[in-house]
C-alpha cells in the first residue's frame, strides 16, 4: 500500500476506533494481536513497557514529586525508597515529608533544621521507639532500697528523687545510679518538695518544716495547722510557701520567716493538693505572669490569686458534679493554661482563661484510672495493674506497662511521674530517665525507666 493511501486508511481506522466502546476496543486489539507475528509482538512489548512503567518521580519537577509524596504514609515511603537509587534520592531529599511523618508519630519538630537526611533518621528512630511502646518493650524497672518504714511522700526533679518516710527520715536519690546522695532525720513525711539547697516537708504531726540538705539542720518550722499536712509548694521569688491540710484549710506562709500570712478557707474535705504556678493566659481575673494557687479536695478545685497581695479571695471553684456524687482523683495538673484532673467520669480539662470545660476524655474502664501527667501530645495514666500512655490527639491508649502490687494512697502522694517533657512530644533525647515511681509495701521504691535506644 502506498504511503499516502496508508495514512488515509490509518486516519479512518483511528476515527472509527475512537468511536468504539471500551469493550469493543479491547476486542479489536485482541483480534489485531492474534494476527500479529513475532516482529509486531516484540514491538508491542517494548513500547508497552515504556508507556506503562514511566518513572514519574524522574520525569516530574522536584516540587511536584514532593507534593505527591506527602500523600503517602511513612511505611509506604520507606518501601518506595527501595524501588531505585533515584527514588531513594528524591524521597530522602523531601524534608517536609519526613517532618510530617515524625509529627504524626508524636515527635517534636524543630523547623529550623532543614536537613532531610536528619529527619529521615529521626523518623526511623521514632518508629522504632513507637513500636517498642506498642509492644510493651520501651521500659525497664528498678528499685531503691533504704527506708525501714512505709514511704508516704515522693517528689522528683532533674534526675533526683526525694522520698519521705515514717522512719522519720527523708532521702535524696540519684535515679540513674540508684545511689542515696543525702539522708537526713526529719518528722513523719506526708509531702516533700526540694531544690539544690533545701527540702520542705509536710507532716502528719500537723506542721511544715524546711531543712538544709548539706547539714540536715531544720532551718524553719511552720506551726498552725490542726490536721496532717498532705501537700506543700513554695516559690523563692515570692518568698511564699503554701500548704494543704486535713483541717480543710490552705495556709500561706512567709518562706524565710515561718510567719503565717493567711489561712484560706472554703474547703469541706481534706486538702490533698496545692499547686503554685505562674499564669500564662489573660482573662478578666488574671494576666500572664500572675501567680496562681490551686487547691484540691475530694470534690472541688479552688483557684486563688497569689502575689504581693496575700489577702486573696477565691476566684473560682471547679467540680465535676454539683451534688458531689462524683469525686476527684487525688492528682492535679496545672501548666498555666489548662487545669486537668481525673474522676470516675473521665479526664476533665478546663481552659484556665475562661474556666470552661474543654473536653472530657473517657477511655474504657476509666473508673479506676488516675492521672500522672498531661501534655500537648500524650497523657500518662495508671490504675491498679498498669501504667498507660494515651495519645491525646486520638484519645486512644497506645501503650501499657505492668505494675506490681504497690502501696495504695488515697491522697495520691505515694506515686508520681518522672520526666514529663516527652508528654509534649518525643524528640529522641527526652525519652530517657524516670517515667514513674511508687512506694511498695516492703518500704522500697519501684521505678519504671525508659530503656536506652537500640
Amino acid at each position: 500500500m502506498e504511503k499516502k493511501d496508508f495514512e488515509a486508511w490509518l486516519d479512518n481506522i483511528s476515527i472509527t476506533f475512537l468511536s468504539l466502546t471500551d469493550l469493543q476496543k479491547n476486542e479489536t486489539l485482541d483480534h489485531l494481536i492474534s494476527l500479529s507475528g513475532a516482529v509486531q509482538l516484540r514491538h508491542l512489548s517494548n513500547n508497552l513497557e515504556i508507556l506503562l512503567k514511566r518513572d514519574f518521580l524522574k520525569l516530574l519537577p522536584l516540587e511536584l514529586s514532593f507534593y505527591l509524596l506527602k500523600w503517602l504514609d511513612p511505611q509506604t515511603l520507606l518501601t518506595c525508597c527501595l524501588v531505585s537509587k533515584q527514588w531513594n534520592k528524591v524521597i530522602s531529599a523531601c524534608t517536609e515529608v519526613w517532618q510530617t511523618a515524625c509529627k504524626n508519630l508524636g515527635w517534636q519538630i524543630d523547623d529550623s533544621v532543614q536537613d532531610p537526611l536528619h529527619w529521615k533518621k529521626v523518623y526511623l528512630k521514632a518508629i522504632l521507639r513507637m513500636k517498642q511502646l506498642k509492644d510493651h518493650e520501651a521500659f525497664e524497672t528498678s528499685s531503691l532500697i533504704g527506708h525501714s518504714a512505709r514511704v508516704y511522700a515522693l517528689y522528683y526533679r532533674d534526675g533526683l528523687l526525694c522520698t519521705g518516710s515514717d522512719d522519720l527520715s527523708a532521702k535524696l536519690w540519684d535515679v540513674s545510679t540508684g545511689q542515696c546522695i543525702y539522708g537526713i532525720q526529719t518528722h513523719t513525711c506526708a509531702a516533700v518538695k526540694f531544690d539544690e539547697q533545701k527540702l520542705v516537708t509536710g507532716s502528719f504531726d500537723n506542721t511544715v518544716a524546711c531543712w538544709e540538705w548539706s547539714s540536715g539542720a531544720k532551718t524553719q518550722h511552720f506551726r498552725g495547722h490542726t490536721g496532717a499536712v498532705f501537700s506543700v509548694d513554695y516559690n523563692d521569688e515570692l518568698d511564699i510557701l503554701v500548704s494543704g491540710s486535713a483541717d480543710f484549710t490552705v495556709k500561706v506562709w512567709a518562706l524565710s520567716t515561718g510567719t503565717c500570712l493567711n489561712t484560706l478557707t472554703g474547703h469541706t474535705e481534706w486538702v490533698t493538693k496545692v499547686v503554685l504556678q505562674k499564669c500564662k493566659v489573660k482573662s478578666l481575673m488574671h494576666s500572664p505572669g500572675d501567680y496562681i494557687l490551686l487547691s484540691a479536695d475530694k470534690y472541688e478545685i479552688k483557684i486563688w490569686p497569689i502575689g504581693r497581695e496575700i489577702n486573696c479571695k477565691c476566684l473560682k471553684t471547679l467540680s465535676v458534679s454539683e451534688d458531689r456524687s462524683i469525686s476527684l482523683q487525688p492528682r492535679l495538673h496545672f501548666d498555666g493554661k489548662y487545669i486537668v484532673c481525673s474522676s470516675a467520669l473521665g479526664l476533665y480539662q478546663w481552659d484556665f482563661a475562661s474556666y470552661d470545660i474543654l473536653r472530657v476524655i473517657k477511655p474504657p474502664d476509666f473508673s479506676n484510672v488516675s492521672l500522672l501527667g498531661f501534655g500537648e501530645i500524650f497523657a500518662l495514666l495508671f490504675d491498679n495493674r498498669y501504667l498507660y500512655i494515651m495519645d491525646l490527639r486520638t484519645e486512644k491508649l497506645i501503650s501499657r506497662w505492668p505494675l506490681p502490687e504497690y502501696r495504695k494512697s488515697k491522697r495520691g502522694s505515694s506515686f508520681l511521674a518522672g520526666e514529663v517533657s516527652w508528654l509534649n512530644g518525643l524528640n529522641g533525647q527526652n525519652d530517657m530517665g524516670l517515667v514513674f515511681a511508687t512506694s511498695m509495701p516492703d518500704h522500697s521504691i519501684h521505678l519504671v525507666l525508659w530503656k536506652e535506644h537500640s
